[in-house]
C-alpha cells in the first residue's frame, strides 16, 4: 500500500558537509568483502532440486552490499560521509572473542576449500579473508572513535557477525565483528559498552560473548523465533538475562511478527532507553539489520524507513547523553537487496538527527498491529521488573 504522495526523488539535502563531526559519518568499508560467495539454491540452503531454471542468490549476497555501499556513494546522504579503509583483522586479535580451536577450524576450513558449518552458513573460498575484512574493518572504526578522530562510524561489512558466538559459526556468521569491536573498546579505557541490535534475529552470539559480564550491556529486540538448532541453542526469549557477574545485562525483547514503527518506537522508549539511562555506557553501538523491515525475505517485522530513522535518532540521543557522542555502527544482516539500502540511508539520517528526510520511502506506508505489539511490550517490561537495570522504570 503506498502514499499517493509518496516520490521516488531525494528530497532536498537540508545541511552542508562542513558542519563538523556531529553532522559527519565516518564509514569503513573495504572491497575485499565482496569476495564471500555465498552460490545459489532454494533461498539459503545452497540445494538445486533439479526442477527450477532459475535459483535464488543466497539472501547474505554481495549485491545487498554492493547496493548499499552505492546508496551511500551517490545517494543524498553522501555529502555527510567520510570514507575510510578497512583492514583484516589479526589472527591474535580474534582471542579477545572466539577461542584458539574455532578460529583453527575456520584456518583449517579456509585450507581445504570451505566447508558448510550449519544450515544456510556457508565458507567457501574467499569467505576466509572476507571475514578477517569484517571483523578487522569493525575495529578500525572503533579504534577511529576511541582515537578521537570522530564521533560517529559505520562499519559496512559483510560477512554479518551477531550470530557467530566463542566457538562456532551460526546464521551466516563466522566472526563476531561488533563482539570484537566492543573488546577493542574495553582494552583500549572503555569501562561500559551498550550493544543495541535490532536485527531481526537475535544476535544470540553477540550476547553469549558478553552473557558473564556486568560491563557489556547487550540488549536485541527480534522477532519471536526462539532456537534454531544446536548451532543457535539460545531461545532470544526475556528469560535469557546473563549469568553471575552478568545477570541483569543482557536484555531481550522478542517482538510478535508484524511489530512496525510505532511497536520498535515503544520498545525503545519504554525498556532500551531506561535500560541504557541506569547503565551509563561510555560507548555506545548499534548492530543494524535491515532484515526488520517490511519486505525482507528473511524476517516477518514491518518497519520502514521511518523506524529505522527514528531507531537512528533515538540512538544519537543515548549516545550525545552518555559517551559524549560517541557511536559505533555495525551492519548485520539485512537482504532486500534495494529496500535494505533505503533503509540504511534512512538509519543513518537519524544517527545525523538531521531535521527532515534526505530520502523519500519508495514503499512508504506499510499496516502494523500496533495495539498488539504494545501489549506484548508491556507483558515484556512486567517480565524483566526485578532485573536491576530496569527496578524503579
Amino acid at each position: 500500500m503506498k502514499d499517493q504522495d509518496t516520490q521516488f526523488v531525494f528530497l532536498p539535502t537540508m545541511m552542508k558537509s562542513e558542519e563538523g563531526e556531529e553532522r559527519r559519518i565516518h564509514v569503513f568499508w573495504d572491497a575485499g568483502m565482496l569476495e564471500h560467495d555465498t552460490g545459489k539454491g532454494v533461498f539459503d540452503t545452497g540445494m538445486d532440486p533439479g526442477f527450477l531454471d532459475v535459483l535464488d542468490k543466497h539472501p547474505e549476497n554481495a549485491d545487498r552490499v554492493k547496493n548499499m555501499l552505492s546508496i551511500l556513494k551517490k545517494g543524498p546522504i553522501s555529502p555527510f560521509l567520510s570514507w575510510h579503509s578497512g583492514r583484516p583483522a589479526l589472527i591474535s586479535q580474534l582471542y579477545s572473542f572466539h577461542t584458539p580451536e574455532y578460529i583453527n577450524e575456520l584456518i583449517e576450513a579456509d585450507r581445504c576449500g570451505g566447508k558448510k558449518f550449519c544450515s544456510g552458513t556457508f565458507f567457501n573460498p574467499g569467505s576466509w579473508h572476507a571475514s578477517l575484512l569484517a571483523a578487522g574493518t569493525a575495529m578500525s572504526a572503533m579504534k577511529h572513535i576511541l582515537d578521537g578522530s570522530g564521533k560517529i562510524a559505520y562499519a559496512l561489512v559483510r560477512p554479518p557477525g551477531h550470530h557467530a558466538q566463542p566457538t562456532h559459526a551460526d546464521g551466516y556468521c563466522f566472526l563476531n565483528n561488533a563482539g570484537l569491536a566492543v573488546h577493542s573498546a574495553l582494552e583500549n579505557g572503555c569501562k561500559k559498552v551498550v550493544v543495541v541490535d535490532i536485527d531481526v534475529h537475535y544476535g544470540n552470539g553477540t550476547a553469549e560473548g558478553f552473557y558473564r559480564s556486568n560491563n557489556v550491556l547487550t540488549v536485541s529486540l527480534h522477532m519471536n523465533h526462539g532456537s534454531w538448532g544446536s548451532s543457535h541453542p539460545q531461545s532470544g526469549s526475556v528469560e535469557e538475562v546473563g549469568e553471575g557477574e552478568g545477570f541483569g545485562y543482557n536484555l531481550n525483547l522478542p517482538l510478535p511478527n508484524g511489530t512496525g514503527d510505532e511497536g520498535y518506537k515503544y520498545a525503545m522508549t519504554k525498556i532500551v532507553v531506561p535500560a541504557v539511562q541506569k547503565f551509563e555506557p561510555d560507548m555506545v553501538v548499534l548492530a543494524v539489520g535491515q532484515d526488520s523491515s517490511a519486505y525482507d525475505p528473511n524476517g516477518r517485522q514491518c518497519l520502514t524507513m521511518k523506524g529505522y530513522r527514528e531507531i537512528g535518532k533515538i540512538m544519537r540521543s543515548l549516545a550525545d547523553k552518555h559517551s559524549d557522542g560517541r557511536l559505533l555502527v555495525v551492519q548485520e544482516g539485512g537482504y532486500h537487496v534495494t529496500y535494505s539500502a533505503y533503509c540504511l540511508h534512512a538509519t543513518l539520517e537519524g544517527v545525523l538527527n538531521l531535521p527532515h528526510p534526505l530520502l523519500a520511502d519508495p514503499c512508504a506506508y506499510y499496516p502494523e498491529q500496533e495495539p498488539y505489539s504494545v501489549q506484548v511490550i508491556d507483558s515484556i517490561k512486567q517480565c524483566l521488573k526485578d532485573v536491576p537495570i530496569l527496578k524503579g522504570n
